[in-house]
């Protein structure tokens, strides 16, 4: 049976306008922001500074899956309510993550993109939820996931009426610990092929160290990724959760240099 969300069945490329954002029509678009939403002064001078450095969607975690019981997981619908701000101060539009298919039609109330975490990529229930509504989805790969169980999951979504689906690597589980996860950019490159659907990635989140993020962000680029996934701080050791992968913002405006710098070199693949 061929997959609605592959390339036999469609063999035009999908793109998502979001708030006029178009990814997957050629030029890769970033996304960026904190893991977590922390506060509001915080975010929204942070949005502020994402912005003014061509950053096109904000992200931010208001539910955030967490390892340990004990961690911050997140200020909920606070969050979300801060992250609506941030839109409404800079325009640009929001993603943040859904854990929960009772929570999809508050988050939905609020952000422009809907995130199915790793952690949830084959929560069926809250695939088929997500399915049900007319906004973007970016689902993130599974830390042990096939690029066949990856396609599969999307296609949930697809299938049950929301053709809206980003695809997101983000680095699988291996058994190297030096770095956080393993990053599969031979994955994405195969799920570019596989797919109609614009695939982007996430190299915070793949390697967990920021010394190491932007390399990957621009090996991804190369490689014609539709976007890439940015964590960013103004004081990382400071941050809530994920501040050994998170770039400060020196680090940041350097890595858009080299970015922009790149595309305009016309070597992408």
């Amino acid at each position: 049976m061929e997959l609605k969300v592959g390339r036999k069945k469609k063999n035009t490329k999908t793109v998502i306008n979001v708030k006029g954002v178009e990814i997957g029509a050629g030029e890769p678009i970033i996304i960026a922001g904190p893991c977590a939403v922390e506060g509001e002064e915080l975010y929204l001078d942070e949005a502020q500074f994402l912005k003014s450095l061509g950053v096109e969607i904000l992200r931010g975690g208001a539910f955030k899956p967490r390892t340990s019981p004990y961690a911050f997981s997140g200020l909920g619908v606070e969050g979300l309510k801060i992250l609506a701000q941030a839109r409404e101060i800079t325009g640009l539009p929001v993603v943040t993550e859904v854990m929960d298919p009772r929570d999809v039609e508050i988050v939905a109330e609020y952000a422009d993109i809907l995130q199915i975490g790793s952690r949830n990529m084959q929560n069926f229930t809250l695939l088929k939820e997500v399915g049900l509504i007319k906004k973007p989805i970016l689902l993130k790969r599974g830390l042990a996931a096939t690029i066949k169980e990856w396609l599969l999951a999307a296609e949930y979504i697809v299938d049950s009426g929301n053709e809206q689906v980003i695809l997101c690597e983000r680095g699988i589980r291996t058994f190297e610990d030096y770095t956080r996860n393993t990053f599969d950019l031979a994955g994405m490159v195969a799920a570019l092929d596989l797919t109609h659907l614009p695939v982007i990635a996430d190299p915070s989140h793949a390697t967990g160290r920021r010394e190491l993020v932007g390399r990957v962000a621009l090996g991804a680029v190369a490689a014609g990724a539709d976007g890439i996934m940015l964590e960013v701080h103004p004081r990382p050791e400071e941050a809530l959760s994920d501040g050994r992968q998170s770039l400060d913002y020196n680090e940041f405006k350097k890595l858009m240099d080299k970015i922009k710098g790149f595309k305009s070199q016309s070597i992408l693949l």
